[in-house]
């Protein structure tokens, strides 16, 4: 009876060996790339979440503060005679402001003018002044328009974070919606939405102030991976 014998030995030649190195290198820094991506997103939501407590921290301020304008009462006296006249100063519920600066744990000082609320996606922020890459970061920022709830198009921007942060949930916004804008004088305006829609980057026409001698906000925030921009606009009810 014929036997065949197997062997299991198992040759390896240099290209073999080549490869299995090629294989190790890949290997490793394929584990490098993840732990460093890992270690970035930690960091970034690290960082987000460093940004919302100082946005938080100028809201609480903002809300704490009561601005108190000083206004003059001249007194007449019954006495026909030039005498001098008494000078009683008495404080005022009603101010002029439109910029407010406030400084933070983190020693810094930001410019801000109004407050956002939009209840039903639970925004609640501080408009800052101005708008910068870093200012972003902090908080929602007034692109352009006319002082808050004023007659105009008053236009804010903000990042559109997955966690929902700024105008991460702005997406949910619907027409009829309810958004209030309060100026630093404690006056709020309640606006309601009446579009929405998305346009390229370079589409500004939202901007505009053509609003038929009406108060109106619209809110800017990114949509479709950074590609566009997702338009919510508002007027007063």
């Amino acid at each position: 009876m014929n036997q065949i014998l197997v062997s299991e030995k198992i040759y390896v030649t240099k290209e073999m060996k080549k490869k299995k190195k090629i294989y190790k290198v890949i290997f490793i820094l394929c584990l490098i790339l993840i732990v460093i991506l890992a270690g970035y997103y930690v960091f970034a939501e690290y960082d987000k979440n460093q940004k919302e407590r100082i946005s938080q921290e100028i809201l609480n301020q903002m809300n704490d503060v009561t601005t108190v304008e000083e206004r003059v009462i001249v007194v007449a006296l019954d006495d026909t005679e030039e005498e001098e006249t008494p000078v009683i100063n008495l404080p005022s519920t009603t101010t002029s402001n439109t910029l407010n600066s406030e400084i933070t744990a983190n020693g810094k000082n930001y410019t801000t003018e109004a407050i956002l609320e939009y209840p039903k996606l639970g925004i609640n922020y501080p408009v800052l002044s101005e708008e910068t890459e870093e200012l972003l970061k902090i908080s929602l920022c007034k692109y352009w328009g006319p002082n808050p709830n004023k007659v105009g198009n008053y236009c804010i921007v903000g990042h559109n974070y997955k966690s929902g942060k700024m105008f991460g949930k702005l997406s949910g916004a619907e027409i009829g919606d309810e958004v209030n804008l309060t100026d630093l004088n404690g006056d709020k305006v309640t606006y309601s939405v009446y579009n929405k829609y998305v346009v390229e980057p370079t589409d500004v026409s939202c901007t505009s102030q053509l609003t038929n001698n009406q108060k109106e906000i619209t809110l800017i925030t990114c949509t479709n991976y950074g590609q566009d921009r997702l338009v919510v606009k508002a007027r007063e009810k």
